[in-house]
């Protein structure tokens, strides 16, 4: 059988490869351009196993809710550059996994990934996997989260286009509509500031003593009597709390406010209660060890196909 050019593009279109790939494996199954798939598929899958040792710690997060606000998920995706991250088919996989973040019943992420992709026949991880071939970067599913919880509204913000998202519950009888002002400014403070828990009632006495521990190290290392230690640690981890607890913290578009006094005046506002009851917050790589590489590299490897 002859291999025409409306074949190969044929070929191109329906799998993605590059031109000269397509050339050649349709040569190699006679012009067969449903074994020719079956072909790129191996050879893709065979890129994409040795693409995914590389360090993925660029990407996007993604929030997502209920039309009802009742349930709202995250997820991070990563990928090699910052530069292929803003590949228009990567974004569309990202949001695609978003959704599925609302109907899934996965526990983790290797659960996750082997549901369907976008309710095909194909598993996440599947598509995952042909697509780490296409694009020619290692792309990873890091993490994800659902949060539902009666008489909870959720309500999201995604800051930079994607490298932070953040979803914050409130109890409350108002509408999403109500509460959406109040919980967006609650989000983009959570955004800001990365607080680390939402009040002392919910920090981890793990946490209290391992950082009392340290001051305490701290405050004997200065000199200070041993005999006033024990009181200088506790206003000093006083201090600390209100900085690392949410509603303890200053109010970033107003500082003459604490959080907690913005959201008192708020659901006044509002006229009806509202208390923050959870928070996440993801960004983008956070905890991976990059390795840097500047824009000019990222188009030169994207030109370069590898």
């Amino acid at each position: 059988m002859a291999i025409t050019s409306a074949l190969i593009k044929e070929l191109r279109e329906r799998t993605g490869a590059g031109m000269l790939d397509c050339k050649n494996v349709l040569i190699e199954v006679e012009g067969d351009i449903e074994k020719a798939i079956d072909e790129l598929r191996k050879k893709g899958l065979a890129k994409a196993a040795k693409k995914s040792g590389r360090i993925a710690a660029e990407g996007l997060v993604r929030v997502i809710k209920t039309p009802d606000s009742k349930k709202a998920g995250i997820i991070e995706v990563n990928i090699e550059t910052d530069f292929a991250s803003k590949n228009e088919e990567f974004v569309r996989l990202v949001d695609t996994l978003a959704q599925q973040t609302l109907t899934t019943k996965a526990k983790d992420v290797e659960a996750f990934l082997a549901e369907p992709y976008a309710g095909g026949s194909e598993t996440a991880r599947d598509f995952l996997t042909n697509f780490i071939a296409k694009i020619g970067e290692n792309i990873s599913v890091r993490r994800f989260d659902i949060l539902e919880s009666p008489g909870v509204v959720y309500v999201d913000y995604l800051h930079l286009g994607g490298k932070i998202g953040v979803i914050i519950g409130l109890r409350t009888e108002a509408t999403p509509e109500e509460a959406e002002t109040l919980g967006k400014d609650v989000a983009m403070q959570v955004a800001s500031m990365n607080p680390l828990f939402i009040d002392e009632s919910a920090v981890d006495p793990e946490y209290i003593e391992k950082e009392k521990e340290i001051l305490i190290d701290q405050a004997l290392k200065e000199g200070k009597p041993a005999d006033i230690v024990e009181k200088m640690v506790m206003g000093r981890l006083k201090k600390e709390l209100k900085e690392t607890c949410l509603l303890e913290q200053k109010f970033v578009k107003n500082s003459d406010l604490t959080v907690a006094q913005y959201v008192k005046d708020g659901a006044k506002a509002i006229g009806k209660d509202v208390a923050v009851v959870s928070k996440v917050r993801y960004e983008v790589g956070e905890g991976i060890e990059k390795k840097e590489e500047n824009f000019a590299e990222e188009v030169a490897k994207q030109m370069a196909g590898q």
